[in-house]
């Protein structure tokens, strides 16, 4: 313990550069923390250091919980429509991993069972929100009236589906679509029932030549009718993790607004290790981010709030990793309906503790205090803010580092969990094929 001191205080010896922000030091040393960059996408932590001062712990715990929220806040609004009998409720509900049964289900069914715009929230981040809106034949609008009629602003972009070749009127909305400057993607939903039919009439079957002339009979289908350089992608409304699903989450993630990309990411369905990789390097290039309030909270001389406000930082981050992963209970319990395989054999793989255990600032405390190092760094740090500048400096720099490190430990924990889980739901679907 003594050598990991005498570390951080030789490295707050060296330090290169003391900044003025927000009325206390923020120390700049060798692992290169960009005050700048944190505080253009983070809130000012002038109201936590405030709370802190005035020795209000609740206060501070809840200026973090909105802190947290901010990013987790982000809206994203996504438009799908397409004719009667297309997929479009089935597809609402595979992407936000709800079984066509449950109660948060859009209902679904051979004619046309959606009237009217209706919204469906995605169950773990509500600011994540498909709408499921009534084909456009079967209103009495034409498409640039329908547009307007369905609110068209309110949407990021827009998925026109077709369970068989795209029609006229799927055509005049996209080119309305395009006319207004949003983007639309065309999906070719149940493209396993034409899987099976080939399958059934064909000698030489082959999967992917199938695939291909469908998706080029789509494309060309689109051009003759003069759209211009349509994106076509062929699902399975049942399997979402079949065929070009990860072609157009890949297509989203580079057309999307950039602070409209996490919001897409978390909420999707962790349908390959590809994803929860995605999703783990996302999580990990914000850590840093707190990691600074951490150091922000240390600077302020008041015994025990640093460390309590710390706990409650990082099991609100922890609480977003779980939620981001699908770990906590609801996401579970869902998967396991929408896969059929039993909650009991998803949880068996399970390693760690943080992802079956309700996370909160004790369980996050007592955790951390497991590891003599950690203590001891944090009754370091509960000395070191007394000693005037030299000390609040040091402090800081201690806070940011245990924080950092506390991070990407349970970060990776999870992540590794999340890949468990999605193996033995695959494992289990797989075998019961």
């Amino acid at each position: 313990m003594d050598n990991v001191c005498v570390c951080y205080i030789t490295v707050g010896l060296s330090v290169g550069m003391i900044s003025r922000l927000s009325d206390f030091y923020i120390v700049t040393v060798g692992f290169a923390l960009c005050v700048q960059v944190i505080m253009a996408d983070f809130l000012d932590t002038t109201e936590i250091k405030e709370a802190l001062q005035n020795n209000n712990q609740a206060l501070a715990v809840d200026k973090i919980k909105k802190l947290l929220e901010k990013r987790a806040n982000t809206p994203l609004n996504i438009g799908i429509t397409g004719e009667s009998g297309s997929g479009k409720s089935s597809f609402v509900n595979a992407f936000r991993g709800v079984d066509h049964q449950g109660d948060q289900a859009a209902p679904t069914g051979v004619v046309e069972t959606t009237t009217e715009v209706r919204a469906y929230p995605h169950p773990s981040y509500p600011n994540v929100t498909l709408w499921d809106l009534p084909g456009i034949g079967t209103t009495r609008f034409p498409a640039d009236q329908y547009l307007k009629h369905v609110g068209f602003e309110r949407f990021d972009f827009f998925i026109i589906i077709s369970a068989t070749r795209f029609r006229e009127n799927d055509v005049k909305l996209a080119k309305e679509i395009q006319k207004m400057g949003k983007k639309f993607y065309f999906v070719r939903s149940k493209v396993d029932n034409d899987l099976q039919n080939a399958q059934r009439s064909q000698r030489n079957f082959d999967a992917e030549q199938t695939l291909a002339l469908i998706r080029e009979n789509c494309k060309e289908g689109l051009l003759k009718e003069g759209v211009q350089a349509p994106q076509v992608f062929l699902l399975s409304n049942f399997e979402l993790r079949r065929h070009d699903f990860h072609c157009l989450h890949a297509t989203l993630e580079r057309e999307l607004p950039e602070h409209k990309r996490d919001a897409l990411l978390f909420a999707m369905p962790n349908m390959s290790l590809e994803i929860i990789e995605k999703k783990k390097e996302a999580f990990k290039s914000k850590i840093p981010q707190y990691a600074f309030v951490s150091a922000a909270c240390a600077a302020v001389p008041v015994p025990g709030l640093s460390v309590a406000v710390d706990g409650a930082l990082i099991a609100g981050v922890v609480q977003q990793y779980k939620t981001g992963f699908a770990l906590d209970g609801p996401s579970l319990q869902r998967l396991a309906d929408s896969t059929g395989v039993p909650l009991e054999d998803l949880t068996s793989v399970v390693r760690s503790p943080l992802s079956l255990n309700t996370i909160d600032k004790t369980f996050i405390l007592k955790f951390l205090l497991q590891s003599a190092a950690v203590a001891g760094s944090m009754l370091a740090e509960e000395g070191l803010k007394f000693i005037p500048l030299f000390g609040t400096l040091v402090a800081s720099t201690l806070s940011y580092k245990v924080t950092e490190k506390a991070l990407l430990d349970f970060l990776h924990m999870l992540a590794e969990d999340a890949q468990n889980v999605f193996k033995r739901a695959l494992c289990c679907m797989n075998s019961s094929v």
